[in-house]
């Protein structure tokens, strides 16, 4: 199972990374075995997850059901599983930026899904679904971006902290609109937005239902840049690729070891997060990026 975790995930080959490789492949695993939810899912058809990979290295998925400001059907939330799996294995790959269609991010889940699946156990086993989907976005050895146009609501919020990065619009939204539903974070969200805002902030986010603009987010730290969009200006998705340039410069295989440094220190213990940083460095020293900087004896600017 380690090597499959090893081959799937690209994380490093010590004994404190396969440890923490496997909690992602039984996470993974316990998905794939959940049979009858991914048939209702499935049946609650609807909307499109879509990928592009670019030449530059970095990936596309876009959230594309217009029609219901962007909700995710269940057959939506099978396809994202599948779209981030298909990242795991990209190897040339940098980053990625999630992004809604037509002008919005997302609404959550779409409510024809949510009655389909109304009884405790069909929701837990939608909840374990794409808390684990989520997870492995976030644990992708690719530098993430949500890229937040128009609204981000509720499970669509949730998806936002799936990313390292989020970037947002003058006009975008992020709002936990989850007790207004009698509910409570359960995709992740509420356990990333604490580790990005902190508990006093979250606290206001989740009881508070309090919408987060452009300007409240970046004073609470959830917001990483704003983006100013106008008639005449290049598009969203040109101008978060423009911010995103300054991070994936260089060789795809350093973006990824820098990915997963900073993931195997942020997931674990302090001891194996030194050891996972040291096998991660012999994986870069010696390789063609580092004998390069070598010849041409780079220096520090």
């Amino acid at each position: 199972m380690a090597v499959c975790s090893a081959i799937r995930f690209g994380l490093i080959r010590s004994r404190s990374t396969v440890r923490f490789q496997n909690k992602t492949v039984r996470s993974s695993h316990t998905c794939l075995s959940a049979g009858d939810i991914r048939e209702k899912l499935r049946a609650c058809a609807g909307g499109s997850i879509d990928l592009e990979k670019r030449e530059s290295g970095i990936a596309v998925i876009t959230i594309n059901n217009p029609a219901r400001m962007n909700a995710l059907s269940g057959s939506m939330m099978l396809e994202l599983e599948e779209r981030v799996h298909d990242l795991e294995t990209w190897s040339e790959g940098k980053a990625v930026i999630v992004q809604g269609a037509a002008g919005t991010f997302c609404s959550g889940s779409d409510l024809n899904a949510v009655r389909a699946i109304a009884n405790p156990q069909d929701g837990m086993k939608m909840c374990e679904f794409m808390q684990k989907t989520l997870t492995r976005l976030l644990r992708l050895p690719l530098i993430s971006v949500a890229l937040v146009e128009g609204k981000a609501l509720g499970g669509g919020a949730e998806l936002t902290t799936a990313c390292d990065f989020r970037l947002m619009t003058s006009g975008g939204v992020i709002q936990f609109v989850h007790k207004h539903m009698g509910l409570v974070p359960g995709w992740g969200g509420a356990a990333r937005l604490v580790r990005i805002v902190g508990s006093q902030n979250s606290l206001k986010l989740l009881a508070g239902v309090k919408k987060v603009d452009p300007d409240f987010g970046k004073q609470i730290g959830l917001v990483d840049e704003v983006l100013h969009c106008s008639s005449g200006e290049r598009n969203t998705l040109d101008q978060a690729e423009q911010w995103l340039s300054q991070y994936i410069k260089g060789p795809e295989a350093v973006i990824q070891a820098v990915k997963r440094v900073v993931l195997s220190g942020r997931e674990l213990p302090s001891d194996e997060a030194l050891t996972a940083e040291r096998n991660v460095f012999g994986t870069v020293w010696g390789g063609p990026a580092n004998l390069e900087a070598l010849a041409l004896r780079t220096k520090h600017k």
